[in-house]
């Protein structure tokens, strides 16, 4: 019997944002865990990398066809046991024949009765029974081989992104972002962690994660913020003491760590939850929550943490410069930060009318490539150089 949890996993493939939503939310009600795509070459990586159990082409991707999709997936030794359904704005028989043609396992109209819906996605999956039940299986055992050997030898690579106060300009922090070392066929954090997540391995890797990082971090600094990105599951495990061990031996001063809540994972135990957060707090760490602004889930975050510190969504600050409604909200944002005490950070700042939009908006902190880009490379004085420069 594999570990983790046994929800099927669908993979969405599709450009347009509203209609992916509405898609997550009607598989999430049914109890299914939904990841989403734009590209071929995206949804080839995780359909390649993560345990997907079906995976729903809509009509626009950002660089191919749906067809050239389906079919790569589907002669793909590695993928071609992944029920595949291509979701067509008409429903006539030329666009099913072209689906099948293809290779699709099914065609529906992207408007469809939600009954009949489940009902084709069991179908398929009682039709590929035998066959996709012992390629699952096998698919399990290969990922989960895979995250062992990464964490029992240590294979990721830390890298740091240096956060900026604004007003006046002066390095506030690192934020520690870590990455699956080449050589995987697991190629990306999101698709590392997610797999974490669904066996049950979660726990070791992110410890694993924090501690490279400390190892390059500690000798260098103990004066700058370090925020490390942390999933619930973190703050609800009774493991306590061994995370605040980390920093202990790492000789890093608690009142410098933030540990950054982002929605790998769900809050499930709320009162455990905030009984936790208490205890870090009285040792004096700090929390930030993640893409607000980005969606609901991210205001729930909010009222749950009561973070000291909020990161604004990168998807709002992009060319917000050019979007009364994306500066809206960020003051929106920033005057409420500012009645509680929080520091705002906007994230994902690529350019300069982005920071200069950003800056007159009154955010208090940011960071992104416009500034400096995530670097294995731990360089404080290269960081701090910068701030000669914008001051």
């Amino acid at each position: 019997m594999m570990p983790g949890n046994d929800r099927k996993q669908i993979l969405i493939v599709d450009t347009e944002v509203r209609y992916v939503h509405t898609l997550i939310q009607i598989l999430q009600e049914h109890d299914f865990d939904a990841l989403t795509a734009v590209s071929f070459q995206g949804a080839f990586q995780k359909a390649q990398s993560l345990d997907i159990d079906l995976v729903i082409i809509g009509e626009e991707l950002e660089d191919s066809s749906p067809c050239a999709l389906c079919q790569q997936l589907k002669t793909t030794r590695r993928t071609e046991h992944i029920p595949v359904i291509l979701l067509t704005e008409k429903s006539d028989v030329a666009s099913r024949v072209r689906g099948y043609h293809h290779g699709a396992d099914d065609c529906l109209p992207k408007v469809f009765d939600k009954e009949e819906f489940f009902a084709r996605l069991d179908s398929i999956w009682r039709r590929g029974n035998g066959t996709f039940k012992n390629l699952r299986e096998d698919r399990q055992r290969e990922v989960v081989h895979e995250l062992s050997r990464i964490i029992d030898n240590g294979l990721v690579e830390p890298h740091f992104q240096p956060i900026y106060f604004l007003k006046p300009f002066r390095l506030f922090g690192l934020e520690v972002l870590s990455r699956p070392m080449p050589g995987s066929f697991i190629k990306n954090a999101d698709e590392l962690f997610k797999s974490a997540i669904k066996y049950d391995m979660y726990y070791p890797l992110e410890m694993l994660c924090w501690q490279k990082a400390l190892d390059q971090v500690s000798p260098c600094t103990r004066n700058e913020h370090l925020f490390f990105n942390c999933s619930p599951y973190i703050v609800e495990n009774s493991k306590f003491q061994s995370v605040s061990d980390i920093f202990q031996s790492s000789h890093i001063p608690f009142n410098k760590v933030v540990l950054e809540i982002t929605e790998r994972s769900a809050i499930k135990q709320y009162d455990v939850f905030f009984n936790h957060l208490g205890q870090y707090r009285d040792e004096g760490f700090s929390f930030a929550v993640d893409d607000v602004g980005g969606g609901y889930a991210s205001l729930e975050s909010i009222v749950a943490t009561k973070p000291e510190i909020v990161k604004i969504d990168a998807h709002i600050v992009r060319n917000a410069q050019l979007d009364p409604v994306k500066q809206s909200i960020i003051r929106f944002i920033v005057a409420f930060c500012k009645e509680n005490q929080i520091v705002s950070v906007a994230e994902g700042v690529e350019t300069k009318e982005e920071m200069d939009i950003i800056s007159s908006l009154g955010v208090d902190a940011v960071q992104g490539y416009y500034l400096f880009r995530p670097t294995s490379n731990l360089n404080l004085r290269e960081m701090k150089d910068l701030c000669v420069a914008f001051s």
